[in-house]
């Protein structure tokens, strides 16, 4: 008889994950290698967190065309703005690159007179201005390159004396996958990346690595439990038997998130969105990276049990 593929029970399942390990590992191959091409070629779209500069957010009483406002910014002498609803049709959110010869009070007030001039821009009012000097962006991108390498050396640090190394280098695997795949989304579709999106970075690898490390730790305990199946057989039941409790924490976190990202605004955008796309990754990457990546090492079950301790008669 034909071995069932899967049988369905949520809280006890028996789907044969690793049966696609090696077609899923290539697609992730293929999907960084655009997220690294993407980053190299397109770059980022850093906010003004990290490149400096003044965002000026105004409100319209009324629906306002993009084109129109971004003529009268040129007309204004600030043809290098960038403009872009957030929203509603109504608010309209400007970012001037830095001016070495104005300050930002006087670039607030001078660009809300400039629209509040034009046809159409009676009743502009001013929601927010903030501004971020050249300098502090870039200590500001050191210091989060800086953060992002000391957490995924920590992390490294930590695997490598918790695990077997065939595992720590799954995990190890599945991070840096997760961390290229939510930093490519951002640059293929030209996001805003700011210090709201850092974070979420930051917080997507403690979220991946703790996805990762419940599998693992499953895996090593049923590989010193069990003393019948394959290597395959029980790392596709250690997945199952850790599925429940991975598809309700990934669910629960997401309902969150999607809140936040609907209800949170425009500063909490691109912040929920690292966090989406960094939870549904990280719950992939932890089956079809770190587990698959352990059995194609050629992880074995003599690798996990525990070493007997020498006793004193086996003693030269």
């Amino acid at each position: 008889m034909k071995k069932a593929i899967w049988q369905f029970d949520f809280y006890n399942t028996r789907i044969d994950f690793l049966r696609w390990g090696k077609l899923a590992m290539g697609w992730s191959v293929a999907v960084l290698l655009i997220a690294v091409g993407s980053v190299l070629i397109r770059g980022m779209n850093l906010g003004l967190d990290f490149t400096g500069g003044t965002v000026i957010e105004v409100q319209y009483p009324h629906p306002v065309a993009i084109p129109q406002v971004r003529e009268t910014l040129v007309k204004a002498g600030y043809g290098d703005a960038q403009t872009q609803h957030f929203g509603t049709s109504r608010d309209v959110l400007i970012r001037i690159p830095p001016r070495a010869q104005i300050n930002a009070a006087t670039l607030n007030n001078q660009v809300l007179t400039a629209l509040q001039n034009a046809e159409g821009g009676a009743g502009v009012t001013l929601a927010r201005a903030e501004f971020v000097g050249p300098q502090v962006g870039h200590e500001l991108v050191e210091q989060g390159g800086l953060a992002a390498l000391g957490a995924l050396l920590g992390i490294l640090a930590y695997v490598m004396l918790r695990f077997e190394w065939r595992l720590a280098v799954g995990t190890i695997a599945a991070t840096i996958h997760d961390v290229i795949f939510t930093v490519g989304w951002f640059s293929l579709f030209q996001l805003e990346f700011d210090l709201t999106v850092l974070a979420a970075v930051l917080a997507v690898i403690g979220y991946s690595v703790n996805d990762t490390v419940v599998v693992l730790d499953r895996i090593r305990e049923n590989f010193r439990k069990r003393r019948k199946g394959s290597v395959l057989e029980i790392m596709n039941l250690s997945i199952n038997e850790t599925l429940s409790r991975t598809t309700m924490t990934s669910f629960v976190t997401l309902l969150s998130v999607i809140v936040m990202y609907f209800f949170g605004g425009t500063v909490m955008r691109g912040f929920s969105v690292a966090m989406i796309i960094g939870i549904v990754v990280g719950t992939y990457s932890s089956i079809y990276i770190a587990s698959a990546s352990a059995l194609y090492l050629g992880i074995s079950r003599e690798d996990l049990l525990p070493h007997a301790k020498e006793s004193a008669d086996d003693r030269p």
